[in-house]
């Protein structure tokens, strides 16, 4: 089956005897290894990686911690494909979503942008005072978010970055947004363009901000009590994870249910009351547990919101969470920590499903959700009509990347020559190996959605599962039966009201007809009398 959901993990070593970490592809069902990529070490937030098309494979950045390389894998073999040598050694990469850019940032504070076909130093600027922690691209491109130690959040737009008539000038940032303290630790951004943006930073002051890109305005201040290291955000942005280095994970709900005056059920969003909306997290109540848990927070408009606070103990996060993300389809929590475990917690129950282990003795610095790709190592679909499997390059080209410029060269911008791939309309290759039928896709989809225990070869329920699948049953057909109790006693009231009111309109009518029986004859009457007395 092509719609296969993977875990892409990278690993750093934690000691110098451990050797050097990799980069691997674990299927998130059952855990099993299906790539690895060695000699790499990239530390946190030096992971970058572009998804394979239909039409060119991706590739996967790893900026190296020790030296000044940048190492570069395709799907397509497990060894380094490229080794670029950089100008200064990186502390954090980023990529945009159509692969065309990449920016790194230094421990100086200096921010190198890179066209990734080409390999042009499009720019380079003294961004920060400090060491920058973490870079983002906005969904569409045309922003780049910069976090530092020296507590600024800055938001440059990449147009002006790459304008020629700019070069001699020192950009300047879009926005800066100095809320913070202390220095920034993560960044998210939400989905949409740059103008219906929201943005998510953390940083050591114990904080987690939501700003409106396109204002650069602060709506919320989520206040938690241990400094936030890691963040991840539903697709949907309804809730974001904030984990503490400790192993507390805080659940916050950008939602919540209130009864308005009427007293009816309705939804609205929590905070985006600005500077003052500031909502906080306290310690747990129970201080009895000797292991550390994971918080999981259920938020309200205040502090003194009486919302339900679950807290879900975990006793197999002991050490230090180190990278934390949700998966592809939103059912998994996938949580990595500094002795190399990786815990996939569902998230409606919040309970553990399973544990990958293959990576004792390395920190994981890295973990994302993708589909597989097609151009997988060793996982090539059997219906590529090529000689051998040395050949497979050939039907599914992989993107190209060229060496990154260590200065700026404006003979080089001029020139500009960029190596792309043109699909051809023809191509027997992708016609049969690499594209869809509506049939297919349909048939793969139901496939990759269906329930575990409904899949073909798949392995059964676990206990956990099997539990939640009851309850939610059970829950439903309650539901189902107090609907129809209700429905009856609906129908019984309608029944009822039509019932008087058919019979006062029956009585009303019989009354009339009375009425108008009693008159005529009242009439008639008298003119009995009257010709009576005539006569």
């Amino acid at each position: 089956m092509r719609l296969q959901e993977l875990i892409l993990c990278s690993t750093a070593p934690t000691t110098s005897e451990s050797g050097a970490g990799s980069v691997a592809l674990h299927d998130i069902q059952n855990t099993t290894n299906l790539a690895s990529f060695k000699q790499t070490s990239a530390g946190n937030h030096c992971t970058a990686v572009f998804e394979s098309t239909n039409s060119q494979g991706g590739f996967i950045l790893a900026a190296q911690p020790d030296k000044s390389i940048l190492n570069v894998y395709n799907f397509q073999k497990d060894q380094i494909a490229l080794k670029i040598v950089l100008p200064e050694k990186l502390t954090c990469i980023t990529v945009d979503h159509k692969g065309l850019y990449c920016a790194g940032g230094t421990s100086q504070g200096r921010i190198y942008l890179w066209e990734i076909s080409s390999g042009i130093l499009f720019n380079s600027w003294d961004a920060h005072y400090r060491r920058i922690n973490v870079l983002k691209f906005t969904n569409d491109g045309t922003c780049l978010v910069s976090g530092s130690e020296d507590s600024a959040v800055n938001v440059w737009l990449v147009a002006r970055l790459l304008d020629d008539d700019e070069q001699s000038d020192l950009p300047t940032p879009h926005y800066t947004l100095s809320d913070h303290t202390l220095p920034i630790t993560d960044i998210k951004c939400g989905v949409g363009a740059s103008l219906t943006c929201r943005l998510l930073t953390a940083s050591v002051d114990h904080s987690v901000k939501l700003w409106d890109l396109s204002s650069g305005t602060l709506l919320t201040t989520f206040q938690f009590p241990h400094v936030i290291s890691h963040l991840a955000w539903d697709v949907t942005e309804r809730v974001f994870f904030a984990a503490s280095q400790d192993g507390s994970i805080h659940r916050v709900n950008l939602f919540r249910q209130r009864k308005n005056n009427a007293g009816d059920l309705i939804h609205e969003a929590v905070g985006g009351g600005g500077t003052s909306d500031i909502i906080r997290f306290g310690e747990e109540d129970d201080g009895t547990q000797t292991r550390r848990p994971i918080q999981v927070g259920w938020v309200g408009s205040s502090p003194s919101s009486h919302l339900p606070r679950l807290t879900c103990f975990s006793p197999e996060i002991r050490e230090t969470i180190s990278a934390m993300a949700i998966s592809f389809t939103s059912t998994f929590l996938l949580v990595g920590t500094m002795g190399g475990m990786i815990h996939l917690y569902d998230l409606p129950s919040h309970q553990l499903i399973r544990t990958i282990s293959a990576h004792k003795g390395f920190s994981i610095t890295y973990l994302s959700s993708l589909l597989k790709p097609p151009d997988l190592i060793g996982h090539l679909s059997l219906d590529l009509k090529v000689g051998s499997l040395s050949d497979a390059k050939d039907a599914l080209p992989a993107r190209s990347v060229q060496p990154f410029q260590r200065m700026k060269d404006a003979k080089s911008r001029e020139a500009h020559e960029v190596h792309m791939l043109l699909r051809a309309k023809r191509n027997p290759y992708q016609d049969d190996s690499t594209e869809y039928s509506q049939a297919e896709f349909l048939r793969d989809y139901a496939f990759f959605v269906a329930p575990s225990s409904s899949q073909n070869g798949a392995a059964p329920m676990s206990g956990v599962e099997s539990t939640t699948a009851k309850n939610r049953i059970n829950k439903l057909e309650a539901e189902i039966t107090q609907l129809r109790e209700q429905l009856g006693k609906a129908k019984s009231i309608n029944d009822a009201m039509w019932d008087s009111v058919v019979q006062r309109v029956v009585n009303m009518e019989n009354e009339r007809v009375q009425s108008d029986g009693a008159e005529k004859e009242a009439d008639s009457d008298a003119r009995r009398r009257k010709r009576s007395r005539g006569a």
